[in-house]
């Protein structure tokens, strides 16, 4: 087994139980959805799922290439919005400090043995808007040249710690993946627990989740920036939660204030990508305001407030070059739901 094989909560995958609804009890013209369908099944051989959750109904579920509801999805770069969703959480429950608590204060034993001044002025909220400073190089399309060596390291804590901090680049963005990893270090310390336990009693089982994986590191810790597994189905929950302000049955479990923050625009991202939260993407589409949980290959949770809508798309994550699923979202999924009595909403 590799040692970063995920750990997974169930042996047996189970049908995770979401409200049904149909594009006729919407007033969602399905047609547009056909032609979606249509569009995956020739032009994206990759594609695993499709769903579209409206009013917290799934009204659109269709899967590709041997791929069924059962089945687990590796998010990759997914998994940053989860991360970030834990530490907001665990935050309101004060388990840990606020989003203006420097870093160096909670790790102190991954610090280089060298004072770094400027490592002392980077704090929570650096991290969650991938604004550190820390040296890291990152390609037009999200790949970043140091993230195979930070994989090897034995500790990556502390190669993140240790890497050179550019004082003119602390609070400017920049895609890098040691940040939202030492999210889920800090959680850990804070809270006691690895991000993956604690999503799992606060999150992952109030939300009725079935079988899922979270692989970990070297040291025990949950990969905060990519290694989490989840079903199509489960990540639409998610996505539902957050769109209602974080309530789910009646209950809070993710804080409202936090999702408004997290799904905002915070810096100022990548023109291909959009503007950045707290490890959400944000932006418009057709004048319409979405936030994005993004993975390589095609994992998306897209969050639609005017149209009271999520949308999921997952594919094989194991591929070099990929087609984004965003185009489908563009011309067929916000034509349909956008056209309609969005009052409603």
């Amino acid at each position: 087994m590799s040692r970063y094989a995920p750990l997974f909560t169930a042996p047996v995958a189970r049908l995770s139980a979401l409200n049904l609804g149909t594009c006729e009890e919407e007033g969602i013209d399905a047609s547009l959805l056909d032609q979606a369908d249509h569009e995956i099944r020739a032009k994206f051989p990759k594609m695993h799922s499709f769903l579209l959750l409206r009013h917290g109904k799934l009204i659109w579920e269709r899967y590709y290439n041997g791929h069924e509801a059962s089945a687990l999805n590796d998010l990759r770069s997914a998994t940053k919005s989860f991360t970030s969703t834990l530490v907001g959480m665990a935050m309101a429950r004060g388990d840990m400090p606020g989003p203006d608590t420097a870093v160096h204060k909670l790790l102190p034993e991954y610090l280089p043995r060298r004072k770094e001044t400027l490592l002392e002025r980077i704090t929570i909220r650096h991290l969650l808007t991938m604004t550190s400073g820390l040296y890291w190089q990152t390609g037009k399309k999200l790949g970043e040249a140091f993230i195979h060596r930070f994989h090897r390291s034995k500790s990556w804590p502390s190669f993140a710690l240790r890497l050179p901090v550019q004082e003119d680049q602390i609070g400017v963005f920049q895609y890098r993946s040691v940040d939202s990893h030492l999210l889920s270090v800090l959680l850990t310390r804070c809270c006691g627990m690895d991000a993956y336990t604690y999503a799992l009693q606060h999150l992952f089982e109030p939300l009725g989740f079935g079988r899922s994986g979270w692989a970990q590191d070297p040291e025990g810790y949950t990969m905060g920036h990519i290694g989490l597994y989840l079903t199509s189905r489960d990540m639409a929950k998610f996505g539902d939660c957050c769109l209602h302000q974080g309530i789910w049955n009646g209950r809070e479990l993710i804080p409202a204030d936090w999702l408004h923050q997290a799904t905002q625009r915070q810096i100022e991202g990548y023109p291909e990508f959009g503007d950045y939260g707290f490890q959400w993407w944000t932006g418009r589409l057709h004048g319409i305001d979405y936030a994005c949980a993004h993975g390589h290959g095609g994992q998306q949770i897209y969050l639609i407030p005017e149209a009271n809508a999520v949308v999921v798309f997952t594919a094989d994550s194991k591929v070099s070059r990929w087609k984004n699923p965003r185009t489908l979202l563009e011309r067929f999924v916000l034509p349909a739901v956008s056209s309609l009595n969005l009052e409603r909403s």
